[in-house]
């Protein structure tokens, strides 16, 4: 399960080759997995050259690294008193151990010496959809582009959901961790925040824990979380994608994009117009009928009825056209629950829009919300995003890029 120290010492120069402690009793990685002593990954990265840092947060910081062989990683280094402790960190390790699709990040290998707590991952070459979508000097990314990373990260949300045992929660779904390969195809990262959820529990109740904008309304509210709070932030990410507009814009206290869409995606699953929603970059230049697919997925997606969400297999299903929009609406009311969820009411949206303005001013005034480390943040999120305009406080998690298998 785990290579020798001697391997390790053989295909790494370093002046001072430790021994790694010997696992958990409770870490059981479901794959084998290199392990790395610090002065591996200290020479891979170049003594964690800041030329190197590809992003920091509340819970440490990320550097690119090459391995002798030639591979491009990258090394997430988790600072001493970050709230993750060993049993996070192998919890970590375990769940990503898990995970094989072509549409999720590949974890390389990982370091449990003496203090450190580190993580390799594969590297993607290509950033993230939150830089291609807002940074600057960035071209407007075309349709086919943003349908394929739409159906790509679907594919990955509805392995773990449905494909993994146990369920594999993200937690922590949004643009930032949606990385690219050159082909613009989708690798999900970032599960530093992921919790296994048993089949026999109905939810799991913890502290929150994600990124404002893309909070579900009964996970910001209670902290009661299954898959389908998963679903909603990536119906959240969907918008994105049609719109090119931020979640949140925190320089402004105008409504955030889901305030804004509801209205508008009602009228269309009434069968209004989808035209209002649409970037303007696209000039038009999009499919209308898959169009019209995304934009009845993430409506369906941001129900405020997290029991009448879609699974993730169903938007993968309904982004490929193999079954009809209307499935999408199966059990839900025409006019009354279609975007609103179950209670559909003004004064249920109103009770949820003030608390979460409410929500929203405590965060962004707090401490908390500019380390990274409390709630409503990203794992790495105390800076700007060198490739973005300024109006975001996250830098791309574990390596903004990795390389796609």
């Amino acid at each position: 399960m785990m290579c020798s120290s001697k391997m390790s010492s053989a295909a790494f120069s370093g002046p001072h080759q430790a021994l790694l402690p010997p696992p958990h009793p409770s870490l059981a990685l479901g794959f084998n997995k290199t392990t790395f002593t610090f002065d591996n990954l200290a020479a891979a990265t170049g003594g964690f050259a800041k030329a190197n840092l590809l992003g920091q947060g509340g819970f440490g910081y990320v550097h690119k690294g090459v391995l002798p062989n030639g591979k491009e990683i990258a090394v997430k280094s988790l600072k001493s008193g970050s709230g993750q402790g060993e049993r996070e960190f192998q919890a970590e390790v375990d769940i990503i151990s898990r995970v094989h699709h072509r549409h999720l990040v590949s974890l390389v290998g990982y370091c449990t010496a003496d203090s450190q707590r580190m993580l390799v991952y594969e590297f993607v070459p290509n950033n993230s959809l939150e830089h291609h979508l807002y940074g600057k000097g960035q071209l407007a990314m075309d349709f086919p582009s943003r349908l394929r990373i739409a159906l790509g990260s679907a594919k990955g949300f509805a392995y773990l959901h449905e494909d993994c045992h146990p369920r594999i929660i993200h937690r922590d779904i949004k643009a930032a961790n949606i990385l690219l390969d050159y082909n613009y195809e989708a690798k999900v990262a970032d599960f530093g925040l992921a919790k296994l959820s048993n089949d026999n529990y109905t939810h799991v109740s913890t502290r929150i824990m994600g990124t404002f904008g893309y909070l579900a309304p009964e996970y910001a509210s209670s902290g009661k979380l299954t898959e389908k709070s998963d679903v909603y932030s990536y119906g959240i990410v969907l918008l994105e994608l049609i719109t090119g507009k931020r979640p949140v814009d925190i320089t402004s206290d105008d409504d955030s994009l889901v305030d804004w869409a509801r209205p508008i995606l009602m009228q269309v699953t009434e069968g209004g117009s989808y035209e209002e929603l649409v970037d303007s970059r696209l000039e038009n230049d999009y499919n209308p009928q898959e169009m019209l697919r995304m934009v009845y997925c993430a409506a369906a997606c941001i129900r405020h009825s997290a029991r009448r969400r879609p699974k993730m297999s169903q938007i993968v299903r309904a982004l490929e056209g193999d079954v009809s929009l209307e499935d999408l609406s199966q059990g839900v009311k025409p006019g009354y629950s279609t975007v609103f969820g179950s209670s559909g009411s003004s004064e249920y949206d109103g009770s949820y829009n003030s608390k979460m303005k409410r929500f929203r001013k405590g965060t962004m005034s707090s401490q908390e919300f500019m380390s990274g480390e409390h709630c409503v943040t990203g794992e790495f999120a105390s800076h700007p995003s060198p490739s973005s305009d300024g109006n975001s406080h996250e830098i791309q998690s574990i390596g903004n890029r990795r390389h796609s298998p």
